[in-house]
């Protein structure tokens, strides 16, 4: 069974920057494909923030390109989103997961609240 644990998230003006942390249990962690999903108030619906596959490989989507990024350390297990320029519209719960083969484990996700 694999834990995720987030932490680093908070209350942010628009404008400031976030650093979002996830520590994986688990002694398989440079294999797979980590990921950053968030949530925001009233969707049901999670979206793919950012994605780092094994090889370092990272995508991103469109509403953060250019302001956030993901980077990941096998050696401690982690895998951090840096958040920068946020914006109002950045506010949600942020979820890390972890990819094994077809499978996706889940964090408890943190809270990101942009103020105005």
């Amino acid at each position: 069974q694999v834990r995720l644990v987030e932490s680093g998230g908070g209350l942010v003006q628009a404008g400031g920057s976030l650093r979002l942390s996830c520590t994986a249990s688990g002694s398989r962690f440079s294999l797979y494909t980590m990921a950053w999903y968030r949530q925001t108030p009233g969707k049901e619906r999670r979206e793919l923030v950012a994605e780092i596959t094994r090889d370092g490989s990272t995508s991103y989507s469109d509403s953060v390109k250019g302001r956030f990024s993901i980077s990941r350390n096998n050696d401690q297990n982690t895998v951090a989103l840096q958040m920068t320029g946020l914006k109002l519209e950045d506010t949600a719960v942020y979820y890390c997961i972890q990819r094994v083969f077809n499978y996706d484990y889940w964090g408890e996700g943190t809270q990101v609240t942009v103020s105005s």
